[in-house]
């Protein structure tokens, strides 16, 4: 590999390639006398969006409206699906993606109007159905926190989806409203391998941590469920069984799953860190990705984005299946209720209402 795609301590990617939409390189130049690039500092972009509540159509994804306080993801994941997304903003999908980061500040504002407008329907949202809404710098923006505060004053239903710790601060608020039906939480644990974790998710709160969490979430009385997400074959799918048991035991009601998908960029981005940190693995884990999508990295098929076909997606949804039944995960599933929902303008947030300059 050329020297300047060396690993670059606490980013996932290290390399900034071309946006596919305007054929254009920003990169990050090598130190002269290590020849190593530098860790890019994270960049805050403010974004005035108006419409804070996102729709989707696709059959894919098992919700129709979600919150997304965040675009771009510090986390820093390789796997992340939606690197590709920053493309849209004039971004790399590579390091712009983890360290620039486009944050909705009015985001509780905004949200507080549309629950308060008569055109309002009472519906589950989803926090985040792109990037995870407890990323580190949500610890001292606390946008996230904002909107669940909403939440919780309308008593609108809200599921969360996270693999950062942080969760558990708003804890008082979740179980409020789970108290009425109205939230849950979906922690992501995609391996127990804490060096592997480090690897392919430098900013996110370490494996025992998102235990933790699943366990003081499901005291509290909220439902917790794991997502063994993304599994990826060759490297991280003979975790499955001791994932589900350890999530279990911490208290976890349900669970579900996806297997690696790489769209646009992220399998060039995915191929040059298999390089890096398992090239004994590269050729396994790639034949394995084309063999469940049709001889390709990816599949953007809809109806076939997340799962996949063939021997080993059987096997994987077989483990997974067997798994799930032995430690009676997903028995008593209920959809969110709407029935507690509370309308109203109620005060403003003035902490929001003014945000910080980004």
């Amino acid at each position: 590999m050329p020297e300047d795609r060396n690993p670059i301590k606490g980013r996932g990617s290290s390399d900034n390639p071309a946006n596919r939409f305007e054929d254009r390189k920003i990169d990050y130049d090598p130190d002269e006398e290590t020849g190593e690039k530098p860790a890019p500092d994270t960049r805050l972009i403010r974004d005035d969006t108006k419409n804070i509540v996102a729709q989707n159509d696709s059959p894919d994804i098992p919700f129709e409206s979600s919150i997304n306080p965040f675009r771009g993801c510090e986390h820093g994941c390789i796997y992340c699906y939606a690197r590709p997304t920053h493309e849209f903003l004039g971004f790399s999908a590579g390091l712009d993606f983890e360290s620039r980061i486009v944050v909705k500040y009015d985001a509780p504002r905004r949200l507080r109007e549309q629950l308060s407008s008569d055109k309002w329907e009472p519906q589950p949202l989803v926090m985040s159905g792109v990037t995870d809404p407890y990323q580190p710098r949500e610890k001292e923006l606390r946008i996230t926190r904002g909107c669940i505060e909403v939440l919780a004053e309308f008593m609108n239903p809200v599921s969360i989806i996270t693999k950062n710790h942080l969760v558990t601060r708003d804890i008082d608020l979740l179980a409020e409203m789970a108290d009425k039906n109205a939230a849950r939480v979906n922690i992501s644990v995609t391996t127990l391998d804490r060096s592997l974790a480090r690897k392919m998710e430098p900013r996110t709160t370490q494996p025992l941590k998102r235990l933790d969490a699943i366990e003081k979430l499901s005291k509290a009385g909220i439902r917790v469920g794991v997502m063994v997400a993304p599994i990826i074959p060759g490297l991280t799918d003979h975790e499955i069984a001791p994932i589900l048991q350890r999530a279990a035991d911490a208290g976890a009601k349900d669970a579900g799953y996806t297997i690696l998908r790489l769209p646009h960029g992220v399998k060039d981005l995915f191929n040059d860190w298999l390089e890096h940190h398992f090239p004994d693995r590269k050729s396994k884990v790639l034949n394995r990705i084309k063999d469940m999508r049709g001889g390709r990295l990816n599949d953007p098929r809809f109806g076939h984005r997340m799962g996949g076909k063939g021997e080993f997606a059987g096997q994987i949804s077989d483990m997974f299946r067997m798994n799930v039944k032995k430690l009676g995960l997903n028995e008593d599933k209920q959809s969110l209720s709407t029935r507690h929902f509370r309308p109203g303008k109620g005060s403003q947030l003035d902490i929001f209402s003014n945000p910080p300059d980004a």
